[in-house]
């Protein structure tokens, strides 16, 4: 009587979603101690025995999905296909508020990082690299207050060897971040107002060289050029 007095689409998607959602628990609790059947709140039991038929199964699949993250070329078409996040060259950059919104596999990608080494507090954005098994931490402590706030420090981790790499950033001359709506989903409080000046600026024309208002000094210089200031 339900499926026929409401969409059954819906319905596919919110059991798509805590199928999802259970994978990657699931999958990330192999880092600790994996809860026994006994253990999960009843709703999380009846969740596993309809979307899975049983514990084990819904354990060999999370198992399965964590074995498909040593395969590179599925992260990076996962990246590459995500409506999510801003896409560069060599990576995928998305706002933390963004991680639980991102296809399952990438979000099993970043908590592998985060449960083994851990993820700052002052972490911003997470930038996910194509190319080699990595997930790099940066900071913009201004990021909701400046239009194009500053990198301060980036704290990146090596997913085969767990080797981390901590970096400041010259203080006189930081890296920007430009478009940063791009990097949020657009329920994010004034995204709206970031979106609207990534627009106006890209007509413009003062995002056209992105190498040349990767910094500080480079960006003010193109403002100048360009007769513009920020207000």
């Amino acid at each position: 009587m339900v499926l026929q007095a409401t969409d059954v689409g819906e319905w596919d998607a919110i059991a798509d979603k805590r199928r999802n959602d259970l994978l990657v628990y699931l999958a990330l609790s192999h880092f600790g101690h994996r809860p026994k059947f006994k253990d999960l709140s009843p709703s999380v039991q009846a969740n596993i025995k309809a979307l899975f038929g049983s514990y084990q199964q819904a354990c060999t699949a999370a198992d399965l999905m964590l074995m498909t993250l040593a395969r590179t070329e599925m992260i990076e078409q996962r990246c590459r296909q995500s409506p999510i996040g801003q896409q560069r060259p060599n990576s995928l950059w998305v706002h933390v508020s963004a991680l639980d919104q991102l296809d399952p596999l990438l979000r099993l990608y970043e908590g592998c990082a985060s449960r083994t080494i851990g993820r700052p507090e002052e972490a911003t954005v997470v930038k996910f690299h194509v190319q080699k098994p990595q997930i790099t931490y940066l900071a913009f402590p201004e990021f909701d207050k400046e239009p194009h706030p500053m990198m301060e420090t980036s704290m990146a981790i090596g997913l085969r060897d767990r080797h981390v790499c901590y970096r400041d950033y010259d203080p006189d001359n930081q890296t920007l971040l430009h478009q940063k709506d791009q990097t949020l989903v657009p329920d994010y409080s004034n995204y709206a107002k970031f979106a609207k000046l990534s627009q106006q600026e890209q007509k413009w024309g003062l995002l056209n060289d992105v190498k040349a208002i990767f910094d500080r000094r480079g960006w003010e210089q193109c403002l100048s050029t360009h007769g513009a200031e920020l207000r």
